[in-house]
């Protein structure tokens, strides 16, 4: 829609209606129109800059919009425009900034931050060339005005956000151009920037605050890549310490210092920069934390106390390794901030807390790398555990309600985050003093359990938490805590025999309940050692402490737990099986949809309870009989029950009623599968005589095929049942598999194909010859299946569909790769010449031409294997002429098309398999594979000298130096 000819000079009225916020979409859309036709115009910019200058429009809208298209000329056809007009854009930034220092009442900040922009973006294509005074003209003109300084900052930010941010992503081209602005501008004008940074910071510091802050941030933006002493020295370091003492300048002032503290330089230098800071502060009084009560300025003062401790940790990391009496020096320096440093850490605003923690867990990092540590440093350890131990408490705020639906709120998940690093703390505590560590929380857990009727929920929460935390921070091999160093063992030992008796698991409250549960189970090697506490703890698990809890967040977390301390322990239940089955039987019901009362665990809850159920059963001491009828109690109310409800689905009118009984249906038999997780192959399922039971249920389920409704869940659901039969039944399954695929065949979405193929490939990969019959007669019907849902049409910008079709297609691949490498290549020889040609066009169609190199690679290893079985002498009859009329061309075609792309990984594996299918033709076909490549690759192109070296090297017996040529080769083909 580009418009060639001048636009008028004045601008389309009705148009800029439509760039009011309240407008209505007609006008909206004329205003885009305008907008695109302006911006495609020549000139139809000069309308909008002649609009600025001349401050036509009072609209804000109208200005923001003549920005806009002045930004897009700028951005994108800078180079096109003659010198004249590129000129008339410098007049026009430069009146209108001198219009802004008249102007009594100035802009409104998203115009201002937009001139700012495209200020920016004319400095960043003309500094270099047209205007290497731009900063010069710009503060000629701005002087010390409230108005220009403002427009000038602002510029000064959007400056750095093109040329320097690292956060942004930049070509290579720009990141080239941005470094020779930066070493243009450290020649040329940075002592004059920082020049009228302080003059901006001395004169307004007093009388606008807002443009001191602005300024304040600048100097911290630029200060990592000019040089340091123009900022770190006395005039200025003073000024920036006067603005720590003004309320409304003191944040922004401490964010400038850390930026100044954290720039790369000698470490030497960095220490003594970094101690000098140190001394004024402290002398100024700002060591003295407990006495400010502004926390968001401490907030700022521990991040800027955090970086110098780590800056110095970090020189005396570098100096360590050259000069030991320095480094010394440096390591005094760090210690001594500790003490302000465990003021902020203990401090009981957690922001300013989790601000210091880096330097402290940087500092016992130093510690760890000590030969010995002297008293100070043993008793600064201390300081720092206790610390730790108080901050991993909750406060009286923290809403455990926020958590039930397993959505915290803001401050929840923060206090979550801060947690995590505590915990880092500790960790790394423990790798410096484990015994300190372990001694400490012996300490505060058993005076913590001797009165935790009386004691606050948060102190018992954290007493429970810290023996929680220990299994992490004092790493042992698989959970092994309790064999081995016996001063660690009979204090972890004693810490959970007071855990188990002293009663606390009845706490009434959420937090201490589940901090006991997940700490039992953390530790649930103990109860190898100690079996007699299993009981207890059973009980707990079983009442209205655990599985009974009136919190749903509790019960839920409990189930899983639950089945955790169950596999662990199961060797220790025998005497308790029944009696758990017993008291868990009603939590083991389907809930059906028309119940109306919430059940007490949710359906993934109840997979916990019937994978233990299953687990309980199957590893009992009991015989095989006793086996087969429990499991036959778990199993026949399901199953009874899904009966029932699929009898019920078809006749449902309601479509969400229908949905709920299919989802029941999935579930039930989802937990029917669940049970079977405690089997490890069908030797297990036979020795506790559960075939019989499980077979009943796959007769059970399987009518679900069929029902006419619900398909794809129902459907979904019996093929994972059959999945994991499988593996449990082995060939006991196979009678069903036939019909159970006839009904899946039928009416397939293509997601149903996709699911249904793996189980085929499951079948083909287990069984081999024994469904080789099976697997000749659902072939082509399978195929035929999948071709049609492929040929089905789909609009051109449905995302879903063609993804759907893409890993249908990588599915369908993926099943003749199973078939090709199972040696059944009598399953696809059997189908007739004319249903082989299909499959074996669709494999060369799949090699070529969809882009797609995870289907490519597969088509090409099944191209391979098909030429490794068939390309013989006494192959398949016709083949050979195969091989050469579309193997070989496949081989080179694919690689040069131009959506090949060979610096992507997925595609160079691709190229891998491709050379393999040659060199088996090859190895296959021998000199005649070579006379074929002498006279095809010409066709192509290729001199006769590539042709006679790729030949060479496809005879010479190394794999590897073949896929190293045929990448160059096709790399040089595209140039």
């Amino acid at each position: 829609m580009a418009c060639e000819s001048a636009l008028p000079a004045i601008m389309d009225e009705q148009a800029l209606m439509g760039l009011n916020p309240n407008a209505d979409a007609g006008y909206r859309q004329r205003a885009l129109a305008y907008f695109e036709q302006l911006k495609e115009s020549r000139d139809g910019w000069e309308v909008c800059a002649e609009a600025l200058v001349k401050g036509v429009y009072s609209d804000d809208h109208v200005k923001f919009f003549c920005f806009q298209v002045l930004e897009h000329q700028i951005k994108f056809r800078h180079g096109s425009l003659s010198p004249a007009q590129q000129q008339l854009i410098r007049e026009t930034l430069m009146k209108w900034l001198q219009a802004q220092l008249m102007n009594l009442h100035p802009e409104k900040p998203f115009i201002r931050n937009k001139a700012a922009q495209v200020l920016a973006l004319t400095f960043v294509m003309e500094y270099l060339t047209f205007w290497p005074k731009f900063f010069f003209d710009i503060l000629a003109l701005v002087g010390l005005s409230p108005n220009g300084v403002d427009i000038y900052l602002r510029m000064l930010m959007a400056i750095d956000a093109e040329v320097v941010d690292r956060d942004i992503l930049h070509s290579p081209e720009e990141t080239r151009r941005n470094t020779l602005i930066k070493d243009g501008m450290r020649e040329q004008c940075i002592p004059a920037l920082v020049e009228s940074w302080f003059q901006i910071l001395q004169t307004y510091q007093h009388t606008h605050g807002e443009l001191t802050c602005q300024c304040l941030e600048v100097v911290g933006a630029y200060v990592s890549w000019i040089d340091l002493n123009l900022i770190a020295n006395d005039r200025f370091v003073n000024l920036l310490l006067s603005h720590m003492s003004m309320e409304e300048l003191r944040e922004e002032a401490c964010d400038c210092l850390f930026e100044i503290i954290n720039k790369g330089m000698d470490p030497v230098d960095k220490t003594k920069l970094v101690e000098s800071l140190c001394r004024v502060l402290q002398s100024a009084g700002f060591f003295n934390v407990e006495q400010e009560e502004d926390v968001d300025f401490l907030a700022k003062f521990s991040r800027l106390v955090n970086g110098m401790g780590q800056s110095l940790v970090l020189s005396w990391t570098k100096l360590s390794k050259t000069d030991l009496k320095v480094s010394a020096e440096t390591l005094h320096a760090v210690e001594s901030k500790v003490p302000l440093m465990l003021q902020l850490l203990i401090h009981e605003d957690d922001d300013i807390s989790a601000n210091i923690v880096g330097f402290c867990y940087d500092y016992l990092h130093v510690l760890k790398q000590l030969p010995a540590l002297n008293e100070q440093q043993k008793s600064n350890v201390e300081a720092i555990m206790l610390a730790v131990m108080n901050k991993l408490k909750y406060d009286d705020e923290y809403n455990f309600e926020n958590e039930v639906c397993f959505s915290q709120g803001e401050d929840e998940a923060m206090f979550v985050e801060y947690r995590k690093q505590l915990k880092m703390l500790l960790d790394r505590l423990a790798q410096v003093s484990p015994e300190l560590l372990l001694e400490s929380v012996h300490r505060v857990f058993n005076a913590t359990m001797q009165n935790w009727q009386t004691v606050q929920f948060m102190e018992v929460e954290v007493a429970i938490r810290l023996l929680y935390m220990l299994g992490e921070a004092l790493p042992a091999s698989h959970g092994a805590h309790f064999s081995g160093d016996t001063a660690k063992t009979s204090t972890l030992q004693a810490m959970m025999r007071t855990l188990i008796s002293c009663g606390v698991s009845g706490y009434q409250h959420s937090s201490v309940t589940l901090e006991f549960f997940e700490t039992v189970v953390r530790y649930d090697k103990f109860f190898l050692v100690e079996p007699q506490h299993i009981p207890s703890v059973l009980m707990a698990f079983l009442d209205q402490r655990g599985l009974r809890h009136s919190s749903p967040k509790v019960r839920s977390r409990v189930a899983y737990l639950f089945s955790r301390f169950i596999k662990t322990l199961h060797k220790h239940m025998n005497a308790f099986i029944e009696d758990i089955l017993s008291r868990i039987q009603d939590l083991l019901e389907l809930a059906p949809p028309e119940n109306g009362f919430p059940a007490l665990l949710s359906n993934d809850d109840q997979l916990f309870m019937f994978e233990t159920a299953g687990v309980l059963i199957v590893h009992g001491e009991s015989p095989a009989e006793r086996k087969q009828a429990l499991m036959r109690s778990l199993l026949t109310p399901l199953m009874e029950a899904f009966r029932m409800l699929l009898a019920k689905l078809p006749q449902e009118g309601d479509e969400e009623r229908q949905v709920a009984l299919a989802d029941c249906l999935s579930h039930a038999v989802g937990f029917a599968s669940r049970t079977s997780k405690a089997f490890s192959n069908k030797q297990t399922v036979k020795q506790c005589g559960c075939s019989e039971v499980y077979l009943d249920c796959l007769q059970t389920v399987l009518p679900a095929l069929s029902c006419p409704v619900q398909r794809g869940p129902l459907r979904s659901a019996v093929r994972s049942f059959i999945h994991r039969m499988i593996i449990c039944l082995e060939e006991e399954v196979l009678p069903f598999i036939p019909a159970a695929s006839q009904h899946m065949l039928k009416d397939c979405e293509p997601r149903d194909l996709q699911e249904f193929i793996p189980l085929v490939s499951q079948i083909t990969a287990k069984f081999k010859n024994q469904v080789s019959p099976f697997l000749q007669e659902i072939f082509m019907p399978l195929v035929m299946a999948i071709f049609e849902v492929l040929s089905r049409p789909a609009e051109e910008n449905d995302q879903t569909a063609a993804l759907e079709k893409q890993m249908l297609r990588r599915s369908y691949f993926s099943f003749i790769q199973t078939i090709a490498s199972s040696g059944m290549n009598e399953v696809m020889a059997s189908q007739g010449a004319e249903n082989i040609e299909r499959v074996l066009f669709t494999i060369i169609q799949g090699a070529v031409d969809f882009p797609d190199p995870v289907a490519q690679k597969t088509c090409f290893i099944i191209l391979s294997r098909l030429v490794e079985l068939w390309g013989g002498k006494d192959g398949l009859v016709g083949f050979p002429d195969f091989i050469y009329k579309h193997i070989v061309p496949a081989c080179f075609m694919a690689p040069l098309k131009p959506t090949f792309d060979l610096s992507d990984a997925q595609t160079v594996l691709t190229l891998s398999e491709c050379t393999l299918t040659l060199q088996m033709i090859h190895l296959k076909r021998g000199p005649e594979c070579i006379q074929f490549l002498q006279e095809y690759l010409p066709s192509l192109q290729v001199s006769p000298e590539i042709t006679q070296e790729l030949c060479q090297v496809l005879q010479q017996p190394d794999v590897k130096v073949l896929k190293n040529y045929m990448k160059v080769f096709f790399q040089q083909a595209k140039l």
